[in-house]
């Protein structure tokens, strides 16, 4: 019989998406939810423990407790400072490596290296519980991006790259060739609702989302979902352009359909190379 497979749940929808396709395959789940990221109506129909995000002792204790021997990691979480984090003697033992001076992917990948070199798990991908989530490539609704578009969409691409090298942003909002936001520490949603006050009167901005040059796949990919859509939709976007094969889609099915109804587009790119 499969082993438990325990979920670390940070913010959205995905982390109750993994645990049911991981029901669906026979295995039994136990989430680590994160306190102030998690979603409560997420997580309680799972056997889960709250735990704050400095907690790394406690976290262990209840993935050990639990019989959990893989892990993966599902949701957004904000990067937090030292003073929200309160770290822990297990977390103060990680950070004293530099972790938390280091970029996102910097720090996920030492969180991996921990996990599994010194705590003994397997840390696994989401398209591994969960296959078929990622984007794949050509037009996913109805709608197709035009002239205007395409070249917004190239670039937020070059952007994109550009920053990635130096582990900046998974997202950016161009509208005319002009960049109205890149995304921080807020998120995408934050993002999407701070261009919507920032567009111009002109054709609606463009959302792109890419993986980040040498990002960690296991972890932190970029994803969309039906809130993506629903919040470009109430701000004026005019599509959304995502990399296939490294970008999940959250509900497909609903994602595409609420696309199509806002009269938005939405587009997989080809992969990029790291």
């Amino acid at each position: 019989m499969p082993t438990r497979l325990g979920i670390v749940a940070g913010g959205g929808a995905l982390p109750g998406y993994i645990a049911a396709r991981a029901r669906e395959q026979g295995r039994d789940v136990f989430i680590v939810a994160l306190e102030q990221h998690a979603d409560p109506a997420v997580v309680g129909a799972w056997p889960h423990a709250w735990v704050r995000l400095g907690a790394a002792a406690t976290a262990i204790r209840h993935f050990r407790d639990a019989g959990v021997e893989e892990i993966v990691l599902a949701g957004p979480v904000r990067r937090p400072s030292l003073a929200e984090l309160r770290p822990d003697a297990r977390m103060m033992r990680f950070l004293a490596r530099g972790a938390l001076k280091a970029g996102d992917d910097g720090l996920l990948s030492a969180v991996v290296r921990t996990l599994e070199q010194e705590e003994g798990f397997r840390i696994v991908s989401i398209q591994e519980v969960a296959g078929g989530l990622m984007a794949r490539r050509g037009n996913l609704g109805r709608l197709e991006p035009g002239p205007e578009d395409q070249a917004d969409i190239a670039r937020g691409v070059a952007i994109l790259e550009a920053l990635g090298r130096s582990d900046v942003g998974q997202a950016v909002v161009v509208q005319a060739g002009v960049v109205l936001g890149i995304e921080a520490i807020e998120g995408t949603d934050a993002l999407i609702r701070r261009c919507g006050e920032l567009k111009r009167q002109a054709k609606g901005p463009v959302l792109i989302k890419r993986a980040k040059s040498g990002q960690e796949q296991r972890v932190d990919l970029p994803t969309v979902g039906p809130a993506t859509v629903e919040g470009c939709a109430a701000t004026g976007f005019a599509g959304i352009a995502i990399e296939a094969g490294r970008t999940l889609v959250v509900d497909r099915d609903a994602t595409i359909a609420a696309a199509d109804a806002a009269g938005l587009f939405l587009i997989g790119l080809d992969p990029g190379a790291d």
